[in-house]
C-alpha cells in the first residue's frame, strides 16, 4: 500500500512539470505531430522494457477480452485525449490546463462508485473538497472564462476518466507495465492512422534539432508518467490515486510562478494550502506510518 502511494504521487510530480512544460514544446510543434512522435517512442520503450524485465509471457498469455481492453484503453487513454489535451493546452494557458486536467479526481470518483463499487468515506469526502477548492483558488491567476482550449482539454480528461475505471479493472489481471504498454501502443497506433488520414505525415520530416529535443523530454517524462501511475495505480484505490495526481496542479503553478517572474499572491498560497491538506487527509500519516513499520520491501 505504502509503495502505491508512494509511486503516485511521484507520478503527480512528473505531471505537474510535464504540464509546465508541454506548454512550450506544443507552441514550437504541431501538437498532433508532437504527441504521436511521443507516444510512440514511449510505446517503444515500453514494449523493450517488457522483453528485457521477462514480462513477455504475460503478453503471450493474454485473452481476447484482455487485448481489447488494452485496445479501448489505447484508444480512450493513449490517443484521442493526448489529441485534444495537447490541441487544447496549445490554446490555453499552462496553469488553466493543469487546474482542468487535475479536477479528473471529481469524474473518476464518481465513475468509480458506479462501476467498481468504490466507497467515499468522509476522509475522502473532505479531501475532494479540499483539492477542488485549492486547485481552484490556484488558477486565480489566470482567467476564468473558459476559451476553445480548456473545452478540449475537458473532453480529453472525461476520456481519461473512463479511461481510468477500465484500466483498474484491467489491473487485476495484469501488471502496471502491461498496461501501460497496451495503452502506448494501441494508443500510438491510432494516432498514426489519425496522422495518415490527415495528411500530416509530411510535417515530421520538417522538425529540427528544438523540436526533437523537446520530444525526447517530453517523452522521458511520460516514460516516468504512466510506469509510476500504473503501478501505483495497482496497489491503491483509482479514486485515491486521482486525488493524489491533484498535487501536480500547485508543481505546475509554481513552476509558473517562479519562471515566469510572477509574484504569489495570498489566493495561491491559499490554494498550496487546501491542496497540501486535502493530500494530508487522504495519506492519513498515522497510518501511513504504521503501515512502513511493517512494509517488507521484498514483497510484490
Amino acid at each position: 500500500m505504502k509503495k502505491g502511494y508512494l509511486l503516485v504521487i511521484s507520478t503527480a510530480f512528473i505531471s505537474g512539470l510535464s504540464i509546465y512544460l508541454n506548454k512550450f514544446s506544443v507552441s514550437v510543434i504541431n501538437p498532433y505531430v508532437f504527441t504521436t512522435l511521443k507516444n510512440v517512442a514511449v510505446a517503444l520503450f515500453l514494449v523493450s522494457l517488457i522483453l528485457i524485465v521477462g514480462k513477455w509471457s504475460e503478453i503471450k498469455a493474454l485473452n481476447k477480452r484482455s487485448v481489447l481492453n488494452l485496445i479501448i484503453i489505447g484508444l480512450i487513454g493513449g490517443a484521442i485525449p493526448f489529441l485534444l489535451f495537447f490541441k487544447g493546452l496549445s490554446l490555453t494557458t499552462a496553469a488553466k490546463g493543469g487546474f482542468i486536467h487535475k479536477t479528473m479526481f471529481l469524474y473518476v470518483a464518481v465513475l468509480a462508485v458506479i462501476f467498481l463499487k468504490e466507497k467515499i468515506n468522509k476522509k475522502l469526502f473532505f479531501s475532494i473538497i479540499a483539492l477542488l477548492a485549492g486547485t481552484f483558488l490556484l488558477v486565480k491567476m489566470a482567467p476564468i472564462a473558459f476559451n476553445k482550449g480548456d473545452l478540449l482539454v475537458f473532453l480529453a480528461v472525461l476520456l481519461w476518466s473512463a479511461e481510468q475505471i477500465l484500466s483498474k479493472h484491467v489491473l487485476k489481471k495484469l501488471s502496471g507495465l502491461t498496461v501501460a504498454a497496451g495503452r502506448m501502443f494501441f494508443g500510438a497506433i491510432f494516432l498514426i492512422i489519425f496522422l495518415a488520414a490527415t495528411g500530416q505525415f509530411k510535417l515530421i520530416a520538417d522538425l529540427n534539432a528544438v523540436q526533437f529535443n523537446w520530444m525526447i523530454i517530453t517523452s522521458i517524462l511520460l516514460i516516468g508518467y504512466v510506469l509510476t501511475y500504473y503501478s501505483g495505480l495497482k496497489k491503491i484505490s483509482v479514486s485515491v490515486a486521482t486525488c493524489l495526481l491533484a498535487l501536480g496542479a500547485p508543481v505546475t503553478t509554481l513552476l509558473s510562478l517562479i519562471f515566469d517572474h510572477k509574484l504569489i499572491s495570498i489566493p495561491e498560497v491559499m490554494g498550496v494550502g487546501l491542496v497540501l491538506t486535502g493530500i494530508f487527509f487522504i495519506l492519513d500519516i498515522r497510518t501511513f506510518r504504521r503501515s512502513s513499520k511493517i512494509y517488507d520491501p521484498s514483497r510484490p
